[in-house]
């Protein structure tokens, strides 16, 4: 086996692992509520209590990754992760139980550091393939929770936190033994000797990775707090649909909202290998078809599949709502497999760029792109609990927030400079005048 395949193995898998603990609280909701007598907004600061911790976590996993090694990084999320989730089993309260839940959650920081190792190990015109196989089986593994736990173990949401945790603490010793921080030397001390306060700042004030950002928010941003949300707004808002195939009790309604939910997550997880390798097409023909975008870059035809796939994440949210609005059960479903097709095009389309961009800098850059855009899965999930019309939250979003993020992309990606430092302040203020690298990299 070639040692870079070995690395995007123990990768993926760590973050599957990851991903399943992430969202695996989601796949209990409805036992978890009746267990301690949630109400609905209950409910809603439960889903989106998973993604409080990721914002501030990625970014300072991202650069934890550079400076120490990504492998020793993801050995410790799983570890600490590990540990409380099987603590969590034991808890004898729901407060306990909630806080203890809140930490195993943070295991989903876990991503901008599979992130930078696999970017440490690839080529350029092989990233997106590379980083889609990695993120998209693991992203599979909250399409897993909430399809198979509940099926697994009924409503003991106890014993599937204890054996979820067992497994992840034999993954981080597998990570710890077998992973490696990068393909040579050279290419991981640069990453260590980026990883200062002005090479983070440098980053994060970049417009190019602003947008980058905003467009992940509208894509794994919004994916992880459907995977959150959708049990919730398929037991609620479809109730009297799922009964009336003869889901009645509390497990068999969680067992029938899951197993909608995991259309999504499924999607979004199957397909984002195939939206890196249309990256990579999209690079290799040189396609740029949108005039008002630049052409310019080197990876420009990256920009433009990213472009079309934001479209269409605007157009298949807001036909959620529609289906929604005329009740119609199998409807929903169909436009949710489309709508998990066309967010993995998002989530693959962006990490074809980041690493590209940004390639001295991947952890920080990944950090701050995967880090804050998971905001959005606090967010969203609060709009949808809001709204006095559990439908209508998908069109809400889609309008109010995802078509002013897509003109600010549109705007950043329309110039002929060069986007990873086109931002605040000059390069040399951040950095000094440091000589630059190859046309398309970040310095």
């Amino acid at each position: 086996m070639q040692e870079k395949t070995e690395q995007l193995l123990i990768a993926t898998v760590g973050f599957f692992w990851a991903f399943l603990m992430w969202f695996s609280t989601a796949a209990f909701s409805t036992s978890i509520s009746s267990a301690f007598t949630l109400t609905t907004g209950g409910l809603a600061l439960l889903a989106s209590s998973a993604l409080w911790l990721a914002p501030p976590g990625r970014v300072a996993a991202g650069w934890a990754a550079d400076r120490f090694g990504a492998h020793n990084i993801f050995a410790f999320i799983l570890a600490y992760s590990g540990l409380m989730s099987v603590a969590s089993a034991f808890a004898v309260n729901y407060d306990v139980l909630f806080v203890e839940r809140l930490i195993v959650a943070s295991a989903g920081i876990s991503f901008v550091v599979g992130i930078q190792h696999v970017s440490q190990w690839f080529e350029s015109h092989e990233i997106g393939t590379a980083e889609g196989i990695y993120a998209g089986t693991g992203n599979a593994g909250a399409g897993v929770g909430a399809l198979v736990l509940p099926r697994l173990y009924g409503t003991n949401f106890d014993q599937a936190f204890l054996h979820l945790g067992i497994v992840a603490l034999g993954i981080a010793a597998v990570y710890k033994w077998r992973g490696k921080a990068a393909k040579d030397r050279a290419t991981a001390e640069t990453a260590r000797a980026n990883s200062n306060l002005k090479s983070t700042l440098y980053v994060w004030t970049r417009f190019a990775a602003i947008g980058l950002m905003l467009a992940y928010a509208m894509s794994f941003g919004l994916e992880i707090a459907m995977n959150s949300w959708l049990p919730t707004y398929y037991a609620t808002g479809f109730g009297d649909a799922i009964g009336d195939l003869g889901f009645t009790s509390v497990a068999a309604i969680q067992t029938a909202a899951g197993t909608f939910a995991a259309v999504q997550s499924f999607n979004a997880s199957l397909f984002r290998p195939f939206s890196g390798y249309m990256s990579d097409l999209w690079q290799r023909k040189g396609w740029t078809p949108y005039p008002f975008l630049s052409a310019e870059q080197g990876y420009a035809p990256r920009v433009h599949w990213l472009f079309t796939a934001l479209c269409l994440i605007i157009a298949s949210l807001c036909a959620l709502s529609v289906a929604g609005y005329l009740g119609v059960l199998p409807l929903s479903v169909v436009i949710l497999a489309g709508f998990g097709i066309c967010v993995s095009f998002g989530t693959g389309g962006v990490f074809a760029i980041v690493p590209v961009m940004f390639e001295e800098r991947p952890g920080v850059a990944a950090g701050f792109v995967g880090g804050v855009s998971t905001a959005g899965g606090i967010v969203y999930p609060l709009a949808f609990g809001w709204v006095p019309n559990i439908h209508s939250g998908y069109a809400l979003v889609a309008i109010a927030l995802f078509v002013p993020f897509t003109l600010f992309f549109v705007w950043v990606m329309r110039s002929d400079r060069s986007l990873a430092q086109y931002g605040i302040g000059s390069r040399e203020r951040w950095l000094g005048p440091e000589p630059e690298a190859a046309p398309g990299g970040d310095d």
